[in-house]
């Protein structure tokens, strides 16, 4: 049995509507699957995982979350090397950006993609829920 760590920050609650379909997805596939905020996620935990998803809106000018989950994931890119990993988020303004420059970030430390990650503009609507749970499901 896979085991799939899911690790987000949300403040408005759209990322964590995502990651509930990211978990939905996993579990239905039959992986073993661990919730974490960010704050309770730590670089010790990475090898624990046969794959991580990893949830963050758009903050600011279009960057991660700066004083929680930036940190943490910070400190989990060195273990990052190898690891099936898929990204997801939520964001009100802009283009994505965020996103494109986090998985650049991603596959310069040798991460390996699951799948292509998941944006949603605002809440996630039907076809946002539907590819968190793909998303979720690819991780497995």
């Amino acid at each position: 049995m896979s085991k799939v760590a899911v690790v987000y920050w949300s403040g408005t609650g759209n990322t964590a509507a995502m990651a509930t379909a990211v978990i939905d997805g996993a579990k239905e596939k039959g992986a073993e699957v661990e919730v974490f905020t960010s704050a309770n996620f730590d670089a010790s935990m990475v090898d624990d995982f046969d794959a991580i998803a990893f949830g963050c809106p758009a903050m600011g000018a279009e960057v991660l979350e700066e004083s929680e989950f930036d940190p943490m994931f910070s400190a989990c890119e060195g273990k990052l090397s190898g690891k099936k990993i898929a990204l997801f988020g939520s964001y009100g303004w802009g283009s994505g950006e965020w996103m494109e420059s986090w998985a650049d970030t991603c596959k310069a430390a040798g991460a390996d993609f699951a799948c292509d990650y998941v944006i949603c503009n605002g809440a996630p609507d039907e076809d946002g829920v539907n590819a968190c749970k793909e998303l979720g499901a690819a991780l497995v």
